[in-house]
């Protein structure tokens, strides 16, 4: 069944411009390290290792690890998609010294907006925000895929709730991030994601630190 609009609004609804002004301390910093057990650094490693001077962000919340990654030219392309306007605004100021083309879209409905492609997307957490089982979310990979240079890579990570080893911090903040609808991933584990990105990309890569999954995959 598709995710109704109201369903991705309120996977989104909790990036207020007070939580954003938080969030890189408390999710970046702490969840990350302590809760999720995989530290930010990692991450951005994800992210120096696949991002290219032709860049998309979809989803994001404040944009640490492109304010942090190392881009390949010192004036690289970059654009942001993402559905929470107060994100957008966040995002796009903290990067605003790469000039970022924004665009503000449900990604998972078909993107009607006018965009050139590029070599590289990053869904960074973005999953784990979107309702349904990883079959659904990964309609997300398809609006993306029109995006897509042949040969762009697309990478992120995610939470999953399934097959991983939990800590109590992790299994009590899923409870509640769950019964606020912030993280509607009860159902999700690793094998579904790594098939959905079999189903549509070439030389998938996928690893697991801690309840995080980062992964790539290239379109031929």
């Amino acid at each position: 069944m598709k995710p109704t609009v109201e369903q991705v609004a309120a996977g989104q609804a909790v990036y207020t411009k007070r939580t954003l002004s938080v969030y890189n301390v408390l999710v970046r910093g702490i969840s990350n390290r302590c809760i999720w057990r995989c530290p930010s650094g990692q991450i951005r490693r994800h992210y120096n290792h696949w991002v290219t001077d032709n860049h998309l962000d979809v989803g994001v919340s404040t944009e640490y690890f492109l304010d942090r990654c190392c881009f390949p030219s010192k004036s690289p392309r970059v654009a942001l998609m993402v559905l929470n306007p107060n994100t957008l605004e966040c995002a796009s100021q903290r990067i605003s010294r790469y000039s970022p083309e924004t665009y503000r879209q449900n990604i998972s409905r078909p993107v009607a907006a006018d965009v050139q492609t590029f070599d590289s997307v990053g869904i960074n957490y973005l999953l784990r925000c979107l309702p349904g089982s990883i079959t659904e979310k990964a309609v997300a990979f398809d609006h993306l895929r029109q995006f897509m240079n042949s040969g762009a890579t697309i990478f992120s990570s995610t939470i999953l709730h399934r097959g991983v080893r939990k800590n109590r911090a992790a299994v009590h903040l899923m409870k509640v991030y769950s019964g606020k609808r912030i993280f509607p991933n009860s159902a999700d584990s690793l094998k579904e994601p790594e098939q959905s990105l079999h189903d549509r990309f070439d030389d998938v890569a996928v690893r697991v630190a801690g309840c995080v999954a980062l992964f790539s995959g290239r379109l031929q």
